[in-house]
């Protein structure tokens, strides 16, 4: 699975969220600059996470984005499915788009074990587990 470029600066978007919990919200503007994220492409991420119920909202001059839950609570499985969909190696495994040979196919057993298996240690690593490393300067 490669992340797109909505995953990367979702997860980074989030991240600097999370290292600022608790001290108010934060602007696109400040996100973006902290970050090193164009500022007009994360604000079309910020809504979606926003619906996912990941982020809240606040109004005015002193307004932006934090987010909804303590970091511990958030993982990178959410924030990543809220931006990219389900996250399957394969169309087949998502459960609305099974093939009708899905309990006979070899395949689609190997492809559901991918599956799950990313789906759980995506889930397993919250953004509190990521404020432990050390800090990123990537892009």
């Amino acid at each position: 699975m490669k992340l797109s470029t909505k995953g990367r600066y979702g997860i980074r978007a989030v991240y600097q969220l999370a290292l600022d919990f608790g001290k108010g919200p934060l602007s696109t503007k400040e996100i973006a600059s902290l970050q090193a994220i164009p500022e007009a492409y994360l604000e079309q991420l910020m809504l979606p996470l926003k619906r996912a119920g990941l982020l809240t909202a606040t109004r005015g001059a002193f307004g932006g984005y934090s987010l909804s839950r303590p970091p511990e609570q958030v993982s990178v499985g959410e924030v990543l499915r809220a931006l990219e969909g389900p996250l399957a190696p394969v169309h087949c495994v998502v459960e609305d788009e099974a093939c009708e040979n899905a309990d006979s196919c070899a395949m689609h057993k190997l492809y559901m074990r991918i599956h799950e298996g990313l789906n759980d240690m995506l889930n397993g690593i919250t953004l509190a587990d990521m404020l432990e490393d050390k800090p990123c300067h990537c892009t």
